[in-house]
């Protein structure tokens, strides 16, 4: 297995409790604090969450996760290490301990929010296997946390090791971690290394992943019928039995009290000017959910192919066709054959002949390679289940040097987990919004370029978190 030359057990093992004073396995050392608080920020963990600590490293983690998390769970194979962790962490009463093998985890199956395995994979003599473990124990939602040497390590610190181990390969992660089924994968350095006992760098990197909350069926339902009831929340000014406005509905992206069962209330406000609603025909007026205007901000230029992900009856697209000409083009996709069908019958009544729309999915759109040379989305990638592999998907379609540019909704914190199943604050636009840091990293993750993010038009609170709409631009490489 690729990054997985072991030594025998008993040449780890004896290593490990020779060194169990030190707190940390032979690679820990190299772990500032600040690194781990890195890693723990980027969890995105809430007070009320369960954690498992794998592959303790003295404690070390376990005791910044005790103080502020309701359990933490601790497992290490080397007994002496457990007993000199559990001498460590005594103050705390919120931590069991198991001395058991991560590749067989003592705990039960969907029974965790996040899983944190530091330093730890190498040990695995299957790694895709200890990976499919931890996803095993982690709630849907949970999230998955793995600290590892990469292979840009210098090879002094590789002979100070118990393993003989030339780091994993960032493309390698992540295709274990795309194997398991997570979403929103993320692979990348940890600034923060403590080098004082290495004279080359060290390339340490954190690999995450959520497990899989599967909404698709439930938002598909919900589009559906709301397009066959007209509920939309493009109107200037809503009526009393709209979707939008400070109404309790639950409808589209647009009430402002969702029915969650979590208190508080978004107010969702789209942007486009009276002129340019009235160029569009009632049918895409009546039925359009957003909470922006991402065409008005992407400087579309006649001749160009632009991808409207989520178009919906067409607004979007129809505002785009205009900008574009007839010498552009405009694909709308949306996963809503309902959708489609109106928003093609819609454009052929407004006698536009540059638009074209196609069903599918926004993680895998039906659209080719560097085709399209400006990529826009409304208020829809919150939606998806894994929005890493739409941006990956937007990547991949646009032209080198094309243009991502999408308002969507994001929070300035992880959510309640009460939120995390609720069908209505997923349809709402609600539940599946990520923290803005954790959005623009997914961005750049899928390689784009001079990302921007500046807040919009929609915002609120729910529970204790700030939830507000943004304008995101970025660009793809020109080479």
């Amino acid at each position: 297995m690729q990054g997985d030359v072991r030594m025998p057990d008993s040449v780890v093992t004896g290593s490990f409790v020779r060194g169990v004073t030190a707190w940390s396995n032979p690679y820990a050392g190299y772990l500032s604090e600040a690194m781990r608080e890195a890693a723990i920020t980027r969890a995105y963990l809430r007070p009320e969450m369960v954690i498992a600590d794998i592959g303790c490293e003295g404690g070390s983690m376990a005791a910044r996760l005790a103080s502020s998390m309701t359990w933490v769970h601790v497992i290490e194979r080397v007994s002496a290490m457990l007993a000199a962790t559990r001498c460590n962490l005594a103050r705390f009463a919120n931590v069991s301990f198991h001395c058991a093998d991560g590749e067989r985890l003592p705990l039960a199956d969907c029974s965790m929010d996040a899983v944190f395995a530091t330093m730890y994979l190498h040990h695995c003599r299957d790694p895709q296997r200890a990976i499919y473990e931890m996803v095993r124990v982690l709630r849907p939602g949970g999230r998955l946390m793995i600290i590892e040497l990469g292979t840009r390590s210098h090879a002094g610190l590789q002979r100070k090791a118990v393993d003989e181990v030339m780091g994993f390969a960032r493309e390698q992660m992540r295709m274990w971690l795309r194997a398991a089924d997570l979403v929103n994968i993320l692979v990348r350095s940890i600034d923060g290394v403590d080098t004082r006992e290495c004279s080359a760098p060290v390339d340490v990197i954190l690999a995450t992943g959520s497990k899989r909350i599967t909404m698709h069926q439930t938002v598909r339902k919900h589009y559906t019928t709301a397009v066959l009831d007209n509920c939309g929340c493009a109107e200037e000014t809503p009526s009393s039995s709209s979707c939008c406005g400070q109404v309790s509905s639950d409808c589209g992206c647009c009430g402002a009290n969702i029915g969650t069962p979590v208190e508080g209330s978004v107010q969702f406000i789209v942007d486009y000017s009276p002129d340019e609603l009235a160029a569009l025909p009632s049918d895409v007026r009546t039925v359009a959910f957003g909470c922006g205007n991402p065409v008005a901000l992407a400087n579309l230029r006649p001749g160009e192919i632009v991808l409207d992900i989520g178009s919906g009856s067409g607004l979007d697209a129809l505002l785009a066709a205009r900008q574009v000409g007839p010498s552009g083009k405009v694909i709308g996709v949306d996963m809503t054959p309902a959708m489609t069908e109106r928003a093609t019958r819609a454009a052929a009544q407004a006698g536009f002949d540059n638009v074209e729309f196609r069903h599918g999915q926004a993680e895998a759109l039906p659209v080719a390679n560097a085709s399209v040379d400006v990529v826009l989305s409304n208020c829809v990638i919150n939606l998806c289940e894994d929005k890493g592999a739409v941006f990956a998907e937007a990547f991949r379609v646009l032209k080198p040097g094309g243009r991502l540019e999408i308002s969507d909704m994001v929070t300035a914190g992880p959510l309640p987990l009460a939120l995390r199943y609720d069908e209505s604050g997923w349809s709402s636009c609600i539940s599946g919004a990520l923290p803005e840091q954790e959005y623009l990293d997914l961005v750049a993750e899928a390689g784009f370029e001079e990302i921007t993010s500046h807040r919009s038009t929609s915002a609120g609170v729910i529970g204790d978190v700030p939830v507000y709409s943004v304008t995101i631009s970025a660009r793809k490489p020109a080479s």
